[in-house]
């Protein structure tokens, strides 16, 4: 039965599409979203031919799509007796894919927002004159205000990452937020 008249095979693709898109709204490639997908709901592991027969793409986007998921740790080589070629299969523990996004991705941004915000909140003339100085209060106070939030966000990502409770009611007791 070809793929487009399997039912099974019509809902992979459905699922691996949602999952390419909520990934590339993560900032990935959509396409590792769906090679991803379909390595996970697979009972053995795929070869690359495979996948691209049945994602329907080049042999050389599954190639780089499959490069990259494994730079990030999300599927993995694997063999089988007798076979020359590569096998690949998508790691399962997905909490620890999420860990590894936020350690490596998020929480180094917001560390380089909040050093950023350091250097701004340092580089703020001290003493302004007259009108002046209400202007650079103000600025000091919303820029105060931006630091404390970042160190919160890496406080929280920092707790996600090691696996703790994260409690986000921080965020809404911090002077100035609405709840």
């Amino acid at each position: 039965m070809p793929a487009e008249a399997d039912p099974t095979a019509q809902t992979e693709l459905q699922v691996a599409d949602t999952i390419g898109r909520l990934i590339e709204f993560w900032g990935f490639k959509r396409a590792m979203g769906r090679a991803w997908t379909l390595l996970y709901l697979s009972p053995e592991a795929l070869g690359a031919n495979e996948l691209a027969e049945r994602l329907k793409m080049s042999p050389g986007a599954v190639s780089l799509t499959l490069s990259e998921l494994l730079k990030w740790g999300v599927v993995r080589k694997t063999w089988r007796p007798g076979e020359r070629r590569d096998f690949f299969e998508a790691e399962t523990a997905i909490y620890n894919l999420v860990r590894r996004v936020l350690r490596e991705r998020e929480l180094v941004l917001v560390r380089e927002v909040g050093e950023a915000l350091d250097q701004a909140a340092a580089a703020l003339p001290k003493l302004g004159r007259g009108k002046r100085d209400e202007a650079l209060d103000f600025k000091r106070s919303r820029l105060d205000f931006l630091r404390q939030l970042a160190r919160t966000g890496e406080n929280l990502l920092n707790a996600l990452v090691a696996g703790e409770a994260v409690d986000p009611s921080e965020i809404n007791q911090m002077p100035g937020v609405e709840p």
